[in-house]
């Protein structure tokens, strides 16, 4: 697990296209025109532009490939992909578990995002709420959700 550079644009293109276009078949139901619409920001240049505007991205890495992509901006979870031929692995959970610590290492008692449907469970089994539908977004299912970030209180 380690920050993405700008040397990491490419793969991070790919994780991203092969995520959305093999996985998240629940959310376009397999629309080119959707498809297309949700993947048109995921070039590299766009991402080196996320990058260079401070936007925190992590990669998590296995058998030498970059294997799935996290981000981070403010209080929210911005992206959290797997590339599909590394599912299955706990790749994710772990990601995901790194986030939430740059978060709370940042100073946040409480994180956000945006989940699609199919993502909506796996978001659920690991602690967060939905709080309900995303605005302003036609071409996927979104559901926004949230998650207290203090520690279990012991009791």
């Amino acid at each position: 697990m380690r920050r993405a550079t700008v040397f990491d644009v490419f793969d991070l293109s790919r994780v991203l296209i092969l995520s959305i276009t093999r996985l998240c078949h629940a959310d376009h139901r397999g629309d080119p025109q959707a498809i297309a619409k949700w993947t048109a920001n995921k070039d590299p240049e766009t991402i080196r532009g996320w990058i260079r505007d401070g936007a925190q991205i992590w990669v998590a890495e296995r058998a030498g490939q970059v294997a799935a992509v996290g981000g981070l901006r403010d209080d929210e979870i911005t992206l959290l992909y797997i590339d599909p031929d590394h599912t299955g692995h706990g790749i994710g959970s772990v990601l995901l578990h790194r986030l939430e610590q740059e978060l709370i290492a940042s100073g946040h008692t409480e994180a956000r995002l945006e989940a699609t449907q199919t993502a909506q469970a796996f978001y659920r089994r690991h602690g967060w709420q939905p709080t309900g539908q995303c605005g302003a977004r036609g071409d996927v299912s979104c559901f926004a959700m949230r998650k207290s970030l203090h520690p279990a209180e012991k009791g």
